[in-house]
């Protein structure tokens, strides 16, 4: 089966619940009459060749059992009555307890699920103070036994992953206590972060010890605002596009971001987001986070340096699947986004929050958060690719459930649309990530800004990139396919506008219904996308964004791994892993103006978006036309020692973009994000402006 004819059944089989039929070649029968699928199988969105073997039986599991709420219709009452600006109990909080009083599991439910899991031979690690997760271990015998599942590894993406080959099931006595489990199929979660060049892997160790990532660094000319240099050496780019073209960025530092969002103003009177607290959820930690920052901030912000005041950390006692995960690959999106979010608050405490592992951790550290009620605002610039469909309906439920007492409690949590545009280029189908596809989180899109020397924003459009380099010497001998043509030297491969790299996520949703606050706001072609399919409107996501071209990014300070030595140094970087934490910073500011937290704010920003007098909270990013930047880069990463190759990467690209399952069997499709005026799939309802903040903070 194509995986393009797979993934059309999978989603009718979702819509239609009976996904359990749909298991990887040969799993298991249908469960007995005393037991009830709780979750299909994991390996039927993955093509039945891509099957390595059995998971060892004494492989260890971390695993997490998400309940049903108490009240789940009443849970979802509150968070609609305290986040619609409408509502006479508009931003009148529960506190944790409370809301675990009136909403969370009851104790005999906890007991009962409890119970059956022990008599399982699972061990219970714990119950989350919430009450709605228990957290287990257990060997992959043990669980196979317990759920009535097979588990085996399968290669996806490049990566060998544990996914259960056949539907879990539970006692049918729990079908309505236990709603999901995750961590037993490793759908891994991964940072949305991109320097816009081919990094090399750091190795892995199978220790505790986590090595700092291999060096990057930006090669030159570039410029210090959008626009300052041009090429006007290299041959002109073709197809339409302007020449010459301006050269990219070196990275832009915190005060043009601030200029460029309508920030400064607000800063300058102090209004900087003292006194709000903003969590960033990471899996792992870097040794030099904090001292990195705050280098970072002596040099590049050197009127609001980070103090160690103003910084903290709440970390895993453990780490684990360090390889799986490739754990060093997270200490740059830590930096990321610690230097971002401080960039745009500089007076905000941040709270860093390191997870035990990209499976299942990421999770319950915000559960954490939440339940300790530890900020105002959380920023998770990671994600699961496609999750909104290859995430199982149950584990989705049961983090939404965690997103409601977030949005009940007044805590604002967002997420990184991803950096994979619709996602088609590598599952074959334009289907959105999860957790940015939650109704009850707010996803933060991506653009490229071009900040003016005057650091203000002369432009912004939306990010999707398509890439050529320009065939040199040294890459016809690198051997580049393309280039090694006679009469291709000094050319652009492939001709404007090259081919697809990458953009900001989005998407409707194939599972989630359109939520109330989109209505009116987001155009019906859009919300109705998948009705063919799902039958009804939908969400659509991202719902705001900010800057994330890694072309057009942020400079950012981190110890990395050079060839003469670990040390300090900077480069540009960026991915919705930015606008994640440049937008919570966005919101902590609004948060302190508005003199309390704002929380679930996402239907105070569709109410924005359709209110004519609040035309000046937000720049709607329209299509820019034919526009591209060229940038150079070190063939190794770090130095010109073995060269540099010169690229031209198109802003705002909307051509063909290519799905290829195995060599030769590949399909095309036009990207399906674009920008319009008002609402659109590549950017929501636009990105801050001026007056954003204190329209946030009106009554």
């Amino acid at each position: 089966m194509s995986h393009g004819r797979q993934m059309t059944f999978l989603l009718a089989a979702i819509l239609a619940g009976s996904l359990v039929l749909l298991t990887a070649a040969g799993a298991s029968a249908a469960p007995s009459a005393s037991t009830t699928v709780l979750q299909p199988s994991a390996a039927a969105a993955v093509a039945p060749e891509e099957e390595v073997g059995a998971t060892p039986a004494q492989t260890p599991i971390d695993f997490s059992v998400a309940l049903a709420l108490g009240d789940q219709a009443g849970a979802e009452a509150l968070e609609r009555s305290v986040s619609d600006p409408s509502s006479p109990s508009y931003r009148h909080y529960l506190t944790a307890a409370q809301w675990e009083k009136s909403f969370s599991p009851s104790q005999p439910s906890v007991k009962a699920a409890r119970s059956w899991l022990e008599s399982q031979g699972v061990t219970v690690e714990g119950v989350t103070p919430d009450r709605m997760t228990i957290q287990a271990s257990a060997t992959a015998a043990t669980v196979q036994k317990a759920f009535g599942t097979q588990l085996k590894q399968y290669r996806q993406l490049g990566r060998v992953l544990r996914l259960s080959a056949a539907p879990l099931n539970v006692p049918s006595s729990l079908a309505s206590t236990i709603v999901g489990v995750t961590g037993i199929d490793q759908n891994l979660a991964t940072p949305d972060k991109l320097t816009g060049g081919e990094p090399r892997r750091a190795a892995q160790p199978a220790g505790k010890e986590i090595p700092q990532p291999p060096g990057f660094r930006n090669a030159t000319p570039c410029s210090s605002y959008y626009g300052e240099k041009t090429d006007t050496t290299d041959p002109a780019y073709g197809g339409g596009y302007p020449s010459p073209l301006p050269y990219a960025p070196c990275g832009y530092v915190p005060a043009q971001l601030q200029g460029a969002y309508g920030l400064s103003s607000q800063i300058a009177k102090g209004i900087d987001g003292k006194g709000v607290t903003v969590a960033i959820v990471d899996a792992y930690a870097s040794p030099t986070l904090f001292v990195d920052a705050n280098q970072y901030s002596q040099k590049n912000q050197p009127t609001q340096v980070l103090s160690s005041s103003q910084y903290s950390q709440h970390l895993s006692k453990t780490f684990n699947d360090i390889e799986l995960c490739e754990a060093s690959e997270w200490f740059g999106e830590q930096t990321l986004d610690v230097e971002a979010v401080h960039a745009t608050a500089p007076g905000a405490n941040i709270l860093y929050v390191g997870a035990k592992n990209c499976v299942n951790g990421l999770y319950n550290s915000v559960q954490e958060i939440v339940d300790g009620h530890l900020a105002d605002v959380i920023t998770n610039s990671w994600g699961d690719n496609g999750g909104d469909v290859l995430d199982s309906a149950g584990s989705r439920r049961g983090f939404d459930n965690i997103l409601l007492m977030a949005g009940g409690t007044g805590i604002g949590v967002q997420f990184s649309s991803g950096d994979e545009g619709d996602n088609f280029t590598d599952l074959g189908v334009a289907v959105a990530d999860y957790p940015a596809a939650s109704p009850y989180a707010t996803s933060v899109g991506g653009t490229s800004l071009q900040v003016s020397k005057s650091r203000t924003r002369a432009g912004e459009v939306g990010w999707s990139t398509s890439k050529s380099v320009l065939c040199s010497s040294l890459l016809q001998e690198e051997h580049l396919p393309g280039c090694k043509a006679a009469g291709k030297l000094n050319t652009w491969h492939p001709p404007a506008p090259g081919e697809y790299l990458y953009g900001g996520g989005g998407g409707t949703s194939y599972v989630y219904a359109e939520p109330w606050y989109q209505q009116g706001v987001v155009p019906a072609t859009l919300a109705e996308r998948n009705s063919a399919t799902t039958g009804i409107a939908n969400r659509v996501e991202p719902d705001i964004s900010m800057d994330a071209d890694p072309t057009t990014g942020m400079l950012v300070g981190e110890t990395q791994q050079f060839p003469e030595g670990t040390r300090y140094d900077e480069y540009r970087i960026g991915g919705t892993s930015l606008s994640s934490p440049l937008f919570a910073g966005v919101m902590a500011v609004a948060d302190q103006a508005n003199g309390g937290a704002l929380g679930f704010v996402n239907p105070r920003l569709y109410k924005l978006a359709s209110s004519p007098s609040s035309a000046g909270a937000y720049y709607d990013v329209v299509p820019g036309g034919l526009q591209a930047l060229v940038r150079q880069d070190y063939l190794n990463e770090v130095n010109a020692e073995e060269g540099t190759i010169t690229s031209a990467r198109t802003l705002e690209y909307e051509g063909k973009i290519v799905f290829c399952r195995r060599k030769g069997k590949c399909a095309s499709q036009p990207v399906s994000l674009s920008t319009a005026p008002g609402f659109d799939s590549m950017t929501g309802i636009g990105t801050p402006a001026n007056a954003l903040v204190s329209d946030l903070a009106k009554p």
